[in-house]
């Protein structure tokens, strides 16, 4: 059992290894989409700022700063240059540099390849965000052992995923609804099967996974017409338009944005659920899909009201200081809950939490049929007595 174990080990981790080396070096089609073709990116260390330009009215600060940089990489490693921070008074977008501080910056050169202007444009944040990412791995590991290190190969793989197929083919304009649907359930199926192995428990787990997914595409693309959505409330939608992408079906990206991002929660479910069941059936191996059904069902009820309270806070989250000015400027609850952007998160919320009370009932008899050995070894023999009588 050890050898095979180990074997199984192994061949998730070569599979792993396999299909993210495939989604690294896989083209997107954008890698030439530079907007700046006379520009270089690079990261710079602030060596002393001038804020004499700056003028400060309250919280609101406008002008320009200007920094005086050294460029830590590229083609222009090592010299001293003079970057402008150009102040908008949005405390949302404008940052003010100091002395010590590391940042990208974007530096436009002239016809001989010499610098001629350099834009500061943000913090370089990318070695916290590897330390992050380091400890949140090392973590999982320590805490779930094998487990944990199937997850970290699922969480690279749905992230890369993502980049390299779902974002490529919406900018291209694929069918939003087929891409998503195709891709999560793509993710599903190896997301599943890489933490918890390839087994009926596992199949059980997919399948009511898989049709919660479907349930709240379905009620999505309905209910996203009878809200009079348009995809255009998503943040920076329009300016894909602007961009030249007017051909995008904004609305459609939209209404698969709302099970693709409800799927996790539906997966954790799905497999909480056929969990139970399967050590339902363990202790009581005679038992009948019926039984087996209603224990998963119980399981479900119990774990829905979390789960939809989940998807709520999640939603929500972000949306505070949009709630706060609400309550600050006196607007009255019935006014906003009319407005576009409060009704599609409203209907992302509903529709999402929806999908998960489907996936309890999906689920719970899935597990049923394919875990009880009873009904599946009963099922098997019906099939075949089936096709020797034709």
């Amino acid at each position: 059992m050890r050898i095979k174990g180990k074997k199984r080990e192994l061949v998730f981790i070569a599979v792993g290894m396999l299909m993210i080396a495939f989604l690294l070096l896989l083209p997107t089609g954008y890698e030439d989409a530079e907007i700046y073709t006379e520009a270089v990116r690079c990261k710079v260390q602030v060596l002393s700022t001038d804020e004499s330009s700056v003028r400060s009215s309250g919280l609101i600060r406008s002008g320009e700063q200007l920094c005086r940089v050294r460029v830590l990489d590229g083609m222009f490693q090592g010299s001293e240059l003079t970057g402008v921070n150009m102040l908008s008074g949005s405390l949302e977008s404008d940052k003010i540099y100091a002395a010590g501080d590391k940042a990208l910056v974007v530096i436009s050169m002239n016809a001989e390849g010499k610098p001629t202007n350099v834009v500061m444009s943000d913090y370089y944040r990318l070695d916290k965000e590897i330390l992050l990412g380091g400890i949140f791995v090392v973590f999982l590991i320590i805490i779930a052992g094998a487990n944990g290190f199937r997850a970290v190969f699922s969480f690279v793989i749905s992230i890369l995923l993502i980049w390299k197929v779902l974002v490529p083919c919406y900018l291209k304009g694929y069918n939003p609804i087929i891409i998503g649907i195709l891709v999560t359930a793509f993710l599903t199926v190896m997301i599943i099967c890489f933490v918890y192995g390839y087994d009926r428990k596992s199949l059980a787990a997919i399948s009511g996974s898989l049709l919660g997914t479907l349930t709240t595409c379905v009620m999505g693309v309905i209910f996203t017409d009878v809200f009079k959505i348009h995809g255009a409330v998503m943040n920076n939608a329009e300016s894909l338009l602007y961009a030249g992408y007017q051909y995008l079906d904004l609305t459609a990206i939209f209404m698969s944005s709302i099970f693709v991002g409800a799927s996790g929660a539906m997966m954790d479910l799905a497999v909480d659920i056929t969990s139970a069941v399967n050590e339902v059936v363990e202790k009581k191996p005679d038992i009948g899909w019926r039984e087996a059904f209603v224990s998963g069902m119980n399981v479900g009820r119990a774990a829905m009201g979390t789960m939809t309270t989940t998807l709520l806070l999640a939603y929500s989250g972000g949306y505070i200081a949009l709630l706060m000015v609400f309550m600050a400027q006196g607007t009255p609850v019935s006014h906003i809950l009319n407005y576009k952007y409060v009704s599609a998160e409203i209907l992302d919320t509903i529709v999402g939490s929806f999908g998960l009370v489907t996936v309890a009932p999906f689920t719970a008899l899935m597990s049923g049929i394919i875990l009880t050995r009873k009904s599946f070894t009963t099922g098997i023999k019906s099939i075949m007595m089936f096709n020797h009588k034709s």
